[in-house]
């Protein structure tokens, strides 16, 4: 009873609260961001634990696995980067829907300003990066980018307190949501493989069916997560990339069911999941000349596009909306706080290294895009922090 009860108030009590708190998550992920690259430049470490992620599943160098009847991702970081990372983009999916269904997303006037940011905002940092790399072999990356890491954001923005008005934070939070859309749209558009028509229509029956249930009143259960599974099969084998049916499965989830669903998912998807996925996708080799190797029109447009794309996209977009007077600035928040959060929005971190293993083949531009997204997060932490922290005072 003494030991269960010191466990409980020395070890099971703190780790609760930690994990409440609003920095946690952030705290979390650069933890094992950092871990991993210490490992994979360890001496006698590295090569092992790079290629870790990398193990052939069925011998092949395939990016599926053949496993009897079966096709599936063919290492560990594939089964996270396909797998794993569905049912991330299934929690995001659900907390797009009840923002769109009853939160700052549901009326345009709510909308206006946060969506049109968050369109600006993706919209900068693609063209400053297509600027830098227009013509090379980097100009599929355009992209990595236009993504704004909502957990980071946040994180930042509790750090100050009261310094970023509630306001701002609620505008933040509905713009990151919006940037995912727009990311698992941007994913499903022009980071697939060849189009594969039967499982297509695989994909549509098994949405008809799960329609169909909802439909019935059929509660939500067994049977829509194995349809979900179905889902998740067919979307991998189909062309389109697989976490792209955690999306399409959480827009079919009940609205009632919504939120304690969120509630039950946010502890596995953020505490274990993302810090897998963090440790995984950061196993990066630091090139032999490192600063020659970041001096490229890839680095340069991905650091120009997080650091100046993102703030500018969204002030501008704000700027043109409020100044024709279709739409107001956050309750309490001044120009130069909303400057602030748009410096902060430039934290790529978690989607940004995710569309970087999409967007190039070759391991040493993927490495080299990861590098570039998590100096230009730190820029844009940095930045963004010490600029609300003065405009605050």
């Amino acid at each position: 009873m003494i030991l269960a009860e010191f466990v409980h108030r020395k070890l099971l009590h703190p780790l609760r609260q930690f994990m409440h708190d609003s920095r946690a998550i952030g705290i979390t992920l650069l933890a094992c961001t950092f871990l991993s690259l210490i490992l994979a430049n360890w001496p006698g470490v590295g090569d092992w634990y790079r290629n870790l992620w990398h193990y052939s599943l069925d011998g092949s160098v395939e990016h599926h696995a053949h496993l009897g009847f079966l096709s599936l991702p063919n290492s560990p970081l594939l089964v996270i980067n396909d797998a794993l990372m569905a049912v991330f983009f299934f929690l995001a999916g659900m907390e797009i829907k009840r923002e769109l269904v009853c939160g700052e997303l549901a009326s345009i006037k709510k909308s206006i300003l946060p969506v049109m940011g968050a369109i600006g905002g993706m919209l900068a940092p693609a063209l400053l990066y297509a600027l830098f790399n227009k013509g090379t072999a980097f100009i599929n990356g355009w992209a990595v980018p236009t993504a704004t890491d909502i957990a980071f954001t946040l994180g930042i923005a509790s750090l100050l307190g009261k310094r970023v008005p509630v306001a701002l934070k609620i505008f933040l939070t509905a713009l990151a949501i919006i940037d995912d859309l727009g990311a698992i749209v941007v994913i499903a558009l022009f980071y697939g493989g060849a189009i594969q028509a039967g499982y297509l229509l695989l994909c549509l029956a098994t949405v008809v069916l799960l329609w169909f249930l909802n439909q019935r009143k059929v509660a939500f259960g067994i049977w829509h997560w194995l349809l979900g599974l179905v889902l998740w099969y067919a979307m991998f084998n189909s062309g389109i990339h697989a976490t792209v049916a955690g999306v399409i499965f959480a827009f079919l989830v009940p609205v009632k069911q919504l939120e304690s669903l969120e509630l039950r998912f946010h502890t596995p998807v953020y505490f274990i999941i993302m810090p897998i996925f963090a440790l995984s996708n950061t196993a990066i080799a630091f090139p032999e000349n490192s600063l020659t190797a970041l001096n490229s029109s890839l680095s340069w447009g991905i650091l120009a596009g997080l650091c100046l794309g993102k703030p500018l996209g969204i002030c501008a977009a704000a700027y043109l909306l409020v100044s024709r007077k279709l739409a107001d600035l956050p309750s309490g928040t001044n120009w130069k706080q909303l400057m602030g959060g748009a410096m902060l929005a430039g934290i790529g971190f978690t989607m940004s290294i995710f569309i970087s293993t999409l967007a190039f083949n070759q391991v040493a531009d993927q490495d080299i895009a990861k590098i570039s997204v998590l100096l230009a997060s730190l820029l844009a932490m940095a930045g963004g922090y010490i600029w609300l922290k003065w405009v605050g005072k």
